[in-house]
């Protein structure tokens, strides 16, 4: 199925360890590049995140965003080193007696020391279970709003192929009538002329002249290559780089029909078409 490359998606979970948000944004580029913020609780994630966006997500330029606000709960907590601190209340008395006083340490003096106050750690495996989790359904949001986008992108091109089907049509029905034209023009003018010329000539000139406006190669391979968009887009894979290559030889038989334009409506045909092209083009740019 057809797949856009710029999307959004974001999720959220709430349980006794806290509060998780994962966020996935995405935007066109050439190969896959991944840019990712965790907060120091999850860092250790990241080769798990890079794996998984990897395995899902076949281009695209993404930032993945996560934050984790713990519960008051489950928030790390605070502990004395009452050994620790005993020996600095007694090293004090001892500096106290040396220097004859007897004033003893301030609470808030010792809980300073480095050391005295100690933070516990917080479990964080239930977390990375719970991201994990949380990276899988905003994932699944993102390669949803990618498929919905890349539908209605691929319903445009269609739309546009057919359009150009239609130009096509418009051409093989004007070249006969361009051609008898174009010849009717030149004998006139020949007629004009009061020297006797060679019918063989006049004939050999009007076939060269003929096979260099000729463009009915050009509208064979237009039309083949319209029929192998249409065929692409049916697949179930990245066709993003193969569309935008057909666009490429679209544009270069499109700019080979306007070099033969010898006409005002052969003309406007060719400029019609290659504003189609451009349009499918730029719709193809965000194609995964």
């Amino acid at each position: 199925m057809i797949c856009s490359m710029t999307s959004f998606s974001r999720r959220e979970s709430r349980d006794e360890q806290g509060e998780l948000v994962c966020e996935l944004r995405s935007v066109n580029h050439r190969y896959l590049e991944l840019f990712v913020r965790l907060p120091e609780e999850l860092r250790a994630l990241e080769p798990l995140v890079r794996e998984r966006v990897a395995a899902r997500l076949g281009r695209g330029k993404v930032d993945c965003l996560f934050r984790f606000v713990p519960s008051k709960t489950a928030s790390a907590g605070v502990a004395v080193n009452e050994r620790f601190a005993q020996q600095i209340i007694d090293a004090a008395g001892e500096v106290g007696r040396l220097l004859h006083e007897s004033v003893p340490p301030r609470a808030m003096d010792i809980l300073r020391w480095p050391g005295v106050l100690e933070t516990e750690e917080l479990d964080l495996g239930p977390v990375h279970k719970s991201a994990a989790v949380l990276l899988e359904q905003t994932l699944d949001g993102m390669v949803e709003s990618r498929q919905r986008e890349g539908g209605r992108l691929a319903e445009l091109i269609v739309q546009r192929c057919g359009s150009m089907r239609e130009e096509i049509a418009k051409v093989k029905v004007l070249m006969p009538q361009l051609l008898t034209s174009l010849r009717e023009r030149l004998r006139n003018r020949l007629a004009e002329l009061t020297a006797e010329l060679d019918e063989g000539r006049i004939e050999q000139e009007m076939v060269l002249l003929t096979q260099r406006l000729d463009v009915d190669e050009e509208m064979d391979r237009l039309q083949t290559h319209l029929d192998e968009v249409e065929s692409v887009l049916t697949r179930d894979e990245p066709v993003g780089r193969r569309l935008d290559f057909l666009m490429q030889e679209l544009n270069r038989e499109a700019n080979t029909l306007a070099s033969k334009s010898n006409d005002v409506e052969m003309t406007r045909v060719s400029v019609e078409l290659k504003v189609l092209i451009e349009q499918i083009r730029e719709q193809v740019q965000n194609i995964e």
